[in-house]
């Protein structure tokens, strides 16, 4: 009898750990789950012509971000990866809600760059970004993987004279050059832009109003205008 019931409480507490185990596992398999629904729902886009900062240094350095070569050859991406890799990782959700159009009053100057989000505040930081050069008249495009659409585009560009190697940007440095109307949902959005009376490196700054819900991404572009 004695060594029966030992056996029967072993069965049981066998029986009990079996069934926390898969409670436990069901649970973690629910967590993951959202983890991923979010991770996609985050997912939108970027200008990848010419190059967002975030974009131009996942596209160049995401592959060897830890090769040290770069903080000689690229060290406004190497800066970047230092502060915060993340940045980079996630070069389509640099994003805000619920702004409700007002972009001036909520994004303080020397943020731009970063959307006002502190953790993207490397891409604010002023040096020699490299810039993708373009003629006084060019095409943007927006890769959305979203397909979002969008309310409209503001563009901007630097005034003749500011330099992105030693100035944070502020709104008092830009012109504002087109406002798009409305674009359907598409991966790839493209429009053309006029910079006439300005050469050399210049910031183009653009804001994308996402038209499935109030919600706001900014970015910027250096260039060489020739």
């Amino acid at each position: 009898m004695r060594s029966h019931k030992p056996d029967q409480s072993g069965r049981r507490s066998r029986s009990a750990v079996g069934r926390s185990l898969r409670a436990l596992l069901m649970a973690l398999a629910m967590v993951l789950g959202t983890l991923t629904f979010t991770g996609t729902a985050q997912a939108h886009g970027t200008i990848v012509n010419p190059m967002s900062r975030a974009y131009q240094c996942w596209k160049t350095w995401g592959n060897q971000h830890m090769n040290p070569i770069m903080q000689q050859e690229d060290p406004m991406c190497y800066q970047a990866f230092q502060a915060n890799p993340d940045t980079m990782w996630n070069w389509m959700s640099a994003l805000r809600d619920g702004l409700a159009g007002q972009y001036e009053a909520r994004t303080p100057d020397g943020q731009l760059c970063s959307n006002a989000l502190a953790r993207n505040d490397s891409l604010n930081q002023p040096g020699p970004w490299k810039t993708t050069t373009v003629g006084r008249s060019f095409t943007v495009q927006l890769y959305d993987q979203a397909s979002h659409g969008a309310d409209f585009f503001r563009v901007y560009v630097t005034k003749q004279g500011f330099n992105p190697t030693t100035q944070r940007l502020g709104w008092g440095n830009l012109d504002l050059i087109l406002t798009t109307g409305r674009y359907a949902p598409a991966q790839n959005i493209s429009f053309n832009v006029s910079t006439s009376g300005r050469t050399g490196h210049h910031i183009l700054f653009v804001i994308w109003k996402a038209s499935h819900m109030d919600q706001t991404y900014m970015w910027c572009s250096d260039i060489n205008i020739v």
